[in-house]
């Protein structure tokens, strides 16, 4: 028979599993929080030197290509403000000379979706050669963009186009696949979504920390195409036919 102070012992002892339970999650969640943390800021302190005004990337001397990062466009062919910001600034920076070559990198992975082609026209409507925009149609993400500028364009020192919230993700994924990456931030004003970009970013920074020390191969590579080359090499067959 049990003692008449047996329930009293179990509601006890499950108050002290409950609190031991509850003392691992807030510990765990600490360090979740302190890892996520020290990570966003070792991603952003490692970038920040290398992050410059759009005058100081005009004192750049043998800059391969200007990369200007894809970004949403819209049904009806017209780009997001968040992109159209990043191919001006890439525009502007190729008319004062920081390269004379731009690779647009985004998703045309899509027959009916097609970033780089948008941004290609949109900086040729502007007054840029053709010859001297390329499109990354396997531009999917930030990594793979950095990976196939290197390894695919054989580019070797770049300047990076983004917004601010995503630009030290950029060039620190950039430096840590072996380019001598500089970014330029293109911001005009607040954007949509700014809290949602600010948040997806954090994550995102630990994912690229990881993606920097793995280094794995993007989906998408191919046969080299050097920036030093013609930007028409980069053109799919609808653009020749165009063009003929």
């Amino acid at each position: 028979m049990l003692p008449n102070n047996a329930p009293d012992a179990r509601k006890a002892n499950r108050k002290r599993i409950f609190k031991r339970i509850l003392l691992v999650c807030v510990i765990l969640a600490a360090v979740g929080l302190a890892l996520l943390a020290g990570l966003n800021l070792y991603v952003v302190s490692s970038a920040e030197p290398y992050i410059l005004t759009e005058e100081q990337a005009a004192e750049l001397s043998d800059v391969d290509c200007i990369i200007v990062l894809g970004a949403l466009v819209y049904s009806d062919g017209t780009m997001s403000d968040v992109l159209r910001h990043r191919v001006e600034m890439g525009t502007a920076l190729f008319e004062a000379g920081v390269s004379d070559r731009i690779l647009m990198s985004g998703d045309h992975s899509r027959e009916n979706y097609d970033e780089v082609g948008t941004m290609k026209d949109y900086a040729v409507a502007a007054g840029v050669s053709p010859d001297c925009v390329f499109k990354d149609h396997a531009g999917l993400d930030t990594y793979s963009t950095m990976y196939r500028a290197k390894e695919i364009f054989q580019a070797q020192k770049v300047v990076i186009v983004t917004q601010k919230f995503h630009i030290s993700r950029a060039v620190y994924l950039a430096r840590a696949l072996g380019l001598e990456a500089y970014g330029v931030a293109c911001d005009q004003g607040e954007y949509t979504h700014k809290v949602r970009n600010e948040l997806r970013e954090t994550l995102a920074r630990v994912k690229a920390v990881w993606s920097a020390i793995v280094q794995p191969e993007p989906e998408y590579l191919g046969d080299a195409i050097p920036i030093w080359g013609p930007g028409s090499a980069t053109d799919d067959e609808h653009d020749d036919a165009d063009n003929a």
